[in-house]
């Protein structure tokens, strides 16, 4: 849309008041676009374009903008998506890098090609390594937690030096404390290392179900025998572990198989909801997922039968919509998943760094404060049920919005 300083309030009277990604033109074909995001678009277009009021410092940029576009969006992690896209074509991936501060997330890295493997945590991503990468992590911290947990339970060493055994090796208070192995002094052989190294990789690669199903089955079988003291001591270390696991979040997995299906509002519509596949490390998508007829039976219970208590399931569906093709809301959104699984996966491990920043940034937020779910596969198969209730919950969530925002615009249209 062309911008002229003298009919700003056109302009400004067309901008959503909701949030979304902006961009603002100069006059130039060598200058370079305003690009940014925003919770309300007009109220930050406003702030830019309108007459500046006395000296101020704040910045405005009404004499130099030609022309105005913007992008309405669902969801402010929608917003972030689509500024990387669009600032990354503008700028490149470097500067955008630097402008949306995005940092590469720390994993937890397992050393398994070294004779004898160890753990430690880093943000430095490797394409050969990324099967032996566990994360992302929200932080540097909470990722040593986990390591620090991790190698309570077992007993790997815990020092960086390339291990050369003998027998008068020093050591270290680890190993006096018999909680490494201590390989430095060839107190174990090769393949007694490696076993307990497959442990951990179990671990790891099951965040913790592999040492706590057998632990739970040493404690049942105590039971059995009727050896309380063994079973109590069984279940003591089962507390433990399970209190260790629970230091790395559902979304630490090994990057290489980390795969999620993220669910948010859309703007235009709340009975549809984007569907983004997280694979290879990329972000794919969006496809669109029309939530129509789907009813939750606990919202249902709660409040009733009501049309009033569900509006979406007063909607009417189009003929040439999804209902007329006859298939269930399963069999569709297991087909928008189907579509995105054929993406290309990033050429560099810098942009699969990009993409899990994001995702890492939008999944550890509060609970309260994260708009839109993420679903992961139970096994090789998604679980679609269950993926169907989320997207229905995160379109019902999203009609107070709607209805909010019609408010707010309400009032401008006299």
């Amino acid at each position: 849309m062309e911008f002229v300083p003298g009919r700003a309030e056109e302009v400004l009277r067309e901008a959503p008041a909701g949030c979304g990604v902006f961009a603002l033109y100069g006059a130039g074909e060598g200058d370079r676009p305003y690009l940014a995001k925003s919770g309300n678009i007009r109220r930050r277009l406003q702030r830019l374009l309108e007459p500046s009021e006395g000296q101020t410092k704040r910045l405005n940029l009404r004499d130099r903008i030609a022309r105005v576009a913007w992008s309405r969006t669902g969801s402010d992690f929608e917003s972030v998506l689509l500024l990387y896209r669009a600032s990354s074509e503008a700028f490149g991936r470097d500067e955008t890098r630097k402008r949306l501060k995005l940092y590469p997330p720390y994993v937890v890295r397992f050393t398994v090609e070294n004779r004898f493997p160890r753990m430690y945590v880093t943000s430095r991503l490797g394409r050969r390594t990324l099967h032996t990468s566990y994360g992302p992590f929200a932080s540097r911290a909470s990722a040593e937690r986990y390591v620090d947990g991790v190698n309570e339970l077992f007993h790997l060493r815990r020092c960086h030096e390339e291990l050369v055994p003998f027998p008068e090796h020093p050591g270290c208070a680890y190993g006096e404390m018999k909680k490494c192995s201590a390989p430095c002094q060839a107190r174990v052989t090769d393949d007694e290392y490696r076993a307990e190294a497959d442990a951990v990789l179990d671990f790891l690669a099951t965040r913790g179900e592999s040492l706590l199903e057998k632990i739970a089955a040493e404690r049942e079988k105590a039971s059995e025998d009727m050896e309380f003291e063994a079973a109590a001591a069984a279940h003591e270390r089962y507390v433990e572990v399970k209190a260790t696991a629970a230091l790395a979040g559902e979304l630490v997995r090994p990057l290489d198989k980390l795969r999620g299906v993220v669910f948010l509002p859309a703007a235009e519509d709340a009975a549809v909801v984007q569907v983004w596949l997280m694979q290879g490390g990329c972000l794919h998508g969006p496809e669109r997922f029309s939530t129509l007829g789907v009813r939750l039976a606990k919202e249902q219970a709660e409040v009733g039968s009501s049309l009033f208590a569900q509006p979406l399931m007063l909607e009417a569906v189009p003929l040439e919509g999804p209902a007329a093709t006859g298939e269930s809301a399963e069999e569709r959104l297991l087909g928008a998943i189907a579509r995105m699984e054929g993406g290309q996966p990033p050429h560099d491990v810098a942009t699969m760094a990009d993409h899990l920043a994001m995702l890492k940034r939008w999944y550890y937020r509060p609970e309260a404060k994260r708009i839109g779910v993420i679903c992961f596969p139970e096994g090789d198969t998604w679980p679609v049920r269950k993926m169907v209730r989320a997207a229905a919950k995160v379109g019902l969530k999203s009609i107070p919005a709607a209805t909010t925002e019609v408010a707010e615009v309400a009032p401008e249209r006299g």
